[in-house]
Parts: structure tokens; sequence; C-alpha cells
């Protein structure tokens, strides 16, 4: 394990890293109101573009997580960090719909290394009972981004255009490239990272088992459920506040900083608050926190004015937050480090699915129902209720390493 001032510089730049990727994928959904001006888009093309980068991303995560276990957390963090800005920058020079697509697409591929290989870093360089607070300082920068994107992005794209505003981003993503390369040093140059590549045998037991286990596929289920309300809110909230409440691009980005806050604060607050629940509670507390979801999401476009409304979101996004904490905690604290990385990209799979598919069914839904949304909410309050089912029927990690042992021996 790594000095404690060499983990905080390690987290410390890896959390950069986050606030840079979602500040990258964020900005889309704000700039996607000029974007699909500019290029005369339907809302169906509007959800394809924001479905775009998620495709791409799912599709990454689980080869990511293997080259991180396989090659190296490093190597990935820094290949993942210079393709997505490359991308990024190369956003705003889209000139139709399909070349929109294609480099979202390709942004998604770019990115999509990133989170299974940060998060090994974090399993090889933190004790088990301080991961939860290392992941929630992680995840912390969605909170963060939440919270000054909305401010952000309406001063930069009325000021310098949706164009600029990518190119700017994409610079910014090689600085961070170069810091990285400069001066972080990861564990799999320490010997117990050298160690665990020696033990290949075991390590591809443990693989195997990871496929074939229920725990695995219901995490997958969950993360997709979980991340259809989040991005299904993140991408959509922008164009619903305009089109069916009437605010301006500058309105909503005041009134979005207050769901902003609260969705920082949950996250920092979940991961200390899962680090303290009892082994074996996780699954009831995960599961009244969906509930409390669905039950806010239909008070939101039931809600009878805008205050109401950012009332609500401001409410579900804690639960939302303690969630997405919840799910990679449990991965970090019941797997083996070896296995970290590839378990981490199987379950973001299914988060970044539903990224991909969620935006791009609720433009459909929107276009099918004339404009209203409120299809797409009852969609969403429907993901939430799966996911209650998915975190209860999860099976202990007793099972799972008794199953692994066995494979790993066979």
């Amino acid at each position: 394990m790594l000095p404690k001032r060499e983990r905080n510089l390690i987290l410390i730049l890896l959390f950069l890293g986050w606030c840079l990727g979602n500040l990258d994928r964020y900005i889309m959904n704000y700039a996607v109101l000029q974007i699909t001006e500019d290029l005369s888009l339907s809302a169906s093309a509007t959800g394809i573009i924001l479905s775009s980068f998620f495709l791409g991303y799912a599709i990454m995560q689980m080869p990511g997580g293997w080259l991180a276990d396989r090659f190296g957390a490093r190597k990935v963090l820094l290949a993942s960090v210079i393709l997505w800005s490359i991308f990024t920058g190369l956003s705003g020079a889209a000139w139709s719909l399909a070349s929109m697509v294609i480099i979202r697409f390709l942004f998604g591929i770019g990115e999509g290394g990133f989170q299974p290989s940060s998060s090994k870093i974090i399993s090889n360089t933190f004790p088990v009972k301080e991961r939860g607070r290392a992941m929630s300082v992680m995840l912390s920068s969605s909170g963060i981004v939440a919270l000054i994107i909305p401010v952000l992005s309406a001063f930069l794209l009325t000021a310098i255009g949706w164009r600029t505003t990518f190119v700017v981003f994409g610079v910014i993503g090689a600085l961070i490239a170069f810091l990285y390369w400069k001066f972080v040093r990861l564990p799999e140059d320490q010997p117990e990272e050298k160690l665990a590549r020696a033990t290949k045998p075991s390590e591809k037991g443990l693989v195997g088992s990871l496929m074939k286990t229920p725990l695995i596929w219901n995490m997958v289920i969950a993360y997709f459920c979980i991340y259809a309300v989040n991005w299904g809110l993140a991408t959509w909230i922008p164009t619903y506040l305009v089109q069916d409440r009437g605010l301006d691009l500058i309105s909503i980005g005041w009134v979005q900083t207050i769901p902003g806050v609260t969705l920082l604060l949950g996250i920092f607050l979940s991961g200390y608050l899962v680090d303290k629940l009892p082994e074996g509670k996780e699954k009831i507390v995960g599961a009244i926190a969906c509930a409390l979801t669905g039950l806010m999401l239909y008070l939101m476009f039931t809600a009878p004015s805008v205050a109401a409304f950012i009332t609500y979101q401001t409410i579900v996004n804690l639960f939302i937050a303690f969630v997405i904490t919840l799910l990679p905690v449990i991965i970090l604290k019941q797997l083996p480090t070896s296995v970290t990385g590839t378990a981490m990209g199987i379950a973001n799979t299914g988060g970044q699915l539903a990224g991909f598919a969620t935006p791009m069914a609720i433009g459909f839904i929107v276009d099918a129902f004339d404009g209203s949304f409120n299809a797409a909410f009852w969609m969403l309050i429907v993901f939430a209720v799966i996911c209650i089912i998915a975190i209860l029927t999860m099976r202990n990690k007793g099972e799972l390493f008794d199953r692994a042992k066995a494979e790993a021996s066979a």
C-alpha cells in the first residue's frame, strides 16, 4: 500500500480527471439547445446525439477494465484522457447530425477506459475501510460539475458559442494528460501488483466466476436502472425546462445550481454512510433510496410550479447520489483487487448502456406524445422499481468467493 501522501496525490489527480470527463459530458446537455437550432434537428435526432457518446462509452467498459487488469491502469488512464480530449475538441467541428454522432461515439470510446482503470487504482492504493470515502471523492466530481455546469455553460455558450467551447475543453484535457504522465506513478509499479500479475491462473478463475455469478448481473441491472434515471434527467431537464416550463438558458443555469449542490453533498455524505453501514444492510438502505427516487420522480412531473419541480429534483438527487455511490463500493469491498477493473467494467457497462438508450428513448417518446414528457417520467419510475428488485436480490460475497476459489483451483 502506498504512503498516505502519495495516495492523496493520486486521488486529487484522479478527481481532476473525473471533473473534466463530467464537464465534457454535461456541457452537451446545454450545448444541444444551440446545436439543435444550428443543425435543425428534431427531438428524436437530439436524443440520438445525446445517446451516441454512451454507446461508445458502454462498448469500452469491459475492454477498458480488462486492459487495466492486464496491462496496467496507468497506461489505460493516459490513453483514455488523450483520446477523449481529441474528440471533445473535434465536437466543435461537427457540421451535420451524422458527423456529430460519429464524433461523440468515438469520444465515448476514448473515455470508456477511464472509469474502470481509475477504480482499479483506488482498489490498489486504498485500504478496504477507506475505499468508500475515496470513491465518494471521485464521484463528487459529478456533483461539483452539476453545480457549476449550468452557470458555466450559460456563460460559455452565450459568450463564445458551442464550437469554441468544445475546443477549449479539449485543450484542458491535453493538460490533464500531461499531469498524469508527469506526476502519477500508479501501483502497478509496486511489488504487490507484480505479485498479482504473477498469479494469472487464479485471476482467470476469478474473472470467469465474475461472468457467472448472479451478484455481477444484479449489479449490471442495478447500474442500468439508476443511471437510466440519472442520465434521463441530466440530458433532458434543460430541454424540458425550456419547452414545458418556459425558462431561458440563463434562468436554467441559475435554478439548476440548487440540485447541483444537493448532488455534491449527497455523494460526500453517501461515501461516509456506506462505509459505516453494517455488512448486509446495504441492500435494504439502497432499496429504500430507489423507492424514494421513484416517488420524487412522480412528484417532479406533476409539480404545479417550477419552484416545486426544482424542490423535488433537489431531493431526488440525494437518493440517486446514494445509490450511485453504493454500487461501486460494493464491488470494491467484496471483490479481489486483481479483478476490480474487470468487475467495474462489467457493471458499469450496464450504466453506460442506460446512458445510451435512455436519452434516445426519451427523444422518441417526446415526439410520439406530441412534445409531452409525462410518459418519459413514467419510464424512469419503472426503472427505479426494477432497481429495487435488483438490489434486494443480490447475493452475499461469501457465495461469490466460495465459487471463485473452487473454479480457480479446478
